[in-house]
């Protein structure tokens, strides 16, 4: 049963990621935003939705440690392992606007974290104040994206070839997109479960389990979304997932979790000593790398990897009995 169940979460997973960044990819040329956008925003929140869910309901049971501990540990997954993976696929072009904005943006809102965190919690105002920020971002993306457009269209003498929007055809890539979301979260869904019943019969401790299979099961979707996009050539997308949902986990899914807990958010000393810091380095090292020829190469994939296996490492043997 567990090993069914595994099999077919790894199935869904992969069918929701085909369905999700074909439907991405067209709804982009459809409405005349860059894929780049579209991987930041649509795509990066849709796959962010486990994570959201979870923090939520962590928050609202009372088990806000679990709802910091998710955002933390999404985030660092998705820097080291999915780019890293990612890039081992095939090297990563990065766009100029994920250098010059929202990377320093990803930086600076993880330093802010850190400081609301400082006191021990994260109030409800700070969640008020994270979650607007999801919505100033969002606003702000969309806009300068479609003002960009406009300028290479005025510069550009050729007749705009992007296909005609058309209701019925936004209706049909809407739909495909949502398929998709819910086929990553079914899968990933089940992918945990199963996951977790067999270690459960190897004997594997449930901290482990949590710190390794469950710790990175609310980030199922953004890896095979970005994974897909990677073979698929669509490399903005690919990209642009990761560093949209990192934003989406720090300003809308923390956001929400403090604003829904009564007494916020409660940050173990052990998050700011340890998890919170690695969080902001993982955030940094992705400027040097990305300006390294505005892409990620194999090498720089393995060395994200790597980073991300010696930290699970340390986090597993930190907490085996002495």
């Amino acid at each position: 049963m567990e090993i069914t169940l595994l099999i077919t979460g790894l199935v869904l997973l992969v069918l929701g990621a085909e369905l999700l960044v074909r439907s991405a990819s067209r709804l982009a040329a459809a409405v005349g935003i860059s894929p780049l956008v579209i991987g930041l925003t649509v795509v990066a929140f849709g796959t962010s939705a486990p994570e959201m869910s979870v923090s939520t309901v962590a928050s609202l049971t009372g088990q806000t440690n679990l709802a910091v501990g998710n955002v933390i540990g999404s985030n660092i997954f998705n820097v080291l392992c999915i780019l890293g993976l990612s890039a081992l696929i095939t090297p990563l072009t990065v766009s100029q606007q994920l250098i010059r904005l929202d990377v320093p943006l990803m930086i600076a809102v993880s330093g802010v974290v850190i400081l609301f965190s400082l006191n021990g919690s994260i109030s409800r105002t700070e969640g008020f104040l994270l979650f607007s920020g999801i919505i100033i971002y969002t606003v702000l993306v969309i806009r300068h994206s479609r003002r960009e457009d406009r300028k290479i269209l005025n510069e550009n003498s050729r007749p705009k070839t992007a296909r005609a929007l058309s209701v019925s055809r936004l209706l049909i890539d809407g739909s495909w997109i949502l398929a998709g979301l819910g086929l990553l979260i079914l899968g990933s869904k089940w992918l945990v479960a199963g996951a977790t019943a067999i270690a459960q019969q190897l004997g594997v401790s449930d901290l482990v389990i949590g710190l390794t299979i469950v710790a990175a099961g609310t980030s199922m979707p953004e890896l095979a979304t970005s994974l897909v996009a990677s073979i698929r050539g669509e490399r903005d997308i690919a990209v642009g997932n990761v560093i949209g949902s990192n934003l989406f986990n720090l300003l809308a899914v923390l956001g929400l979790a403090g604003i829904v807990s009564p007494d916020g958010i409660a940050v173990l000393p052990q998050s700011l000593k340890l998890d919170l810091p690695v969080m902001l380095l993982t955030a940094v090292a992705c400027l040097p790398v990305f300006f390294t020829g505005g892409r990620i190469s194999r090498k720089e994939g393995a060395l994200f990897l790597g980073g991300y296996l010696a930290y699970t490492a340390w986090l597993i043997l930190s907490a085996a009995p002495q």
